[in-house]
């Protein structure tokens, strides 16, 4: 299943290619008259693999060459983050799977143990507990927006995020002052190098602001950052799909994974303090004498942020 906006280049090659090997491929929300499409806001944002109803993936890694970073034809080194479930935790991206394939191929899959196999039920100590959190324009809430605020309300002594896009509205942006305001370490990391212009201008933008309160932010200088990722207090984890902006927000149809687990966060703080010794931090000082033109440019494209 692919977006058929976001994988709009395959749509002639490789999936006529699928196809014709057996491989059955359909477009999440299949836009036919593109320029009297009604969908192209309403994309499919989701990366989920589940093996056999037991192993299941979930991040930010998409399926393309370039995130091995292997290739020649890179111009860009790509830093992402996809998190590997075994057990129970699976069945529920197989759940949200089965819906948006169901709706995409107008096929029933139904639930049934060929899909979700009985887990062993034997739990010790060594078990995480791992929350599915999904939501997306046909969501009666915004439930990644809801758990995300809360994460960052509940911690005590530190959140650190990582985001390739940060466009996050007015209420993410007073949870993180009023944390860092409140002797929480606040520590934000950043695109330096960005695959979006206007996205990095917006969200940059609100960058004064933050540093004011005490949030300290890096920009990611080795390539682009793409991870999707939030440890707080390094005991509870999120590992997903969502950016930090309107658009997974409000629009698209996202998945996150809460994981509630200190190995796994101190796993992912390991990550995020690796990943700033490729980062340069911004100071306030220097941030708000940078030309008065740039920050005019940043403002105005703000005003673009619930369209990017």
């Amino acid at each position: 299943m692919y977006d058929a906006f976001g994988s709009s280049s395959i749509r002639k090659t490789l999936v006529k290619r699928l196809r014709a090997n057996g491989v059955k491929a359909f477009p999440f929300y299949e836009i036919k008259l593109i320029k009297l499409a009604n969908r192209l806001n309403y994309r499919d944002h989701r990366e989920i693999i589940v093996i056999d109803g037991q192993v299941s993936f979930v991040g930010g890694i998409n399926v393309s060459d370039k995130y091995s970073n292997a290739s020649k034809n890179n111009k860009l080194f790509w830093r992402d983050t996809l998190l590997k479930i075994e057990g129970d935790a699976t069945a529920m991206l197989q759940h949200i799977f089965i819906g948006d394939w169901n709706y995409c191929s107008q096929e029933k899959l139904t639930i049934n143990e060929a899909y979700f196999p009985v887990f062993n039920q034997n739990l010790n100590e060594n078990n995480t507990t791992v929350q599915i959190v999904s939501s997306g324009p046909d969501s009666d809430r915004p439930s990644i927006y809801y758990s995300i605020i809360k994460c960052i309300q509940s911690a005590k002594s530190e959140v650190l995020l990582t985001s390739p896009y940060f466009i996050p509205g007015e209420t993410i942006i007073d949870a993180m002052k009023m944390a860092a305001l409140s002797g929480v370490k606040v520590r934000l990391l950043v695109p330096g190098i960005s695959d979006s212009f206007l996205v990095n201008a917006a969200a940059k933008s609100y960058y004064k602001e933050l540093l004011e309160a005490g949030v300290e932010i890096y920009l990611y200088q080795k390539g682009f950052v793409h991870a999707k990722t939030m440890v707080a207090d390094r005991e509870v984890a999120i590992v997903g799909t969502a950016n930090l902006d309107y658009r997974s927000f409000e629009l698209n149809f996202e998945v996150n994974a809460v994981v509630y687990d200190k190995e796994v966060a101190e796993n992912l703080a390991s990550n995020f303090e690796n990943d700033i010794k490729d980062a340069e931090q911004i100071k306030i000082g220097g941030w708000q004498n940078r030309p008065k033109h740039v920050q005019l440019i940043e403002k105005i494209v703000r005003l673009m942020s619930p369209m990017l």
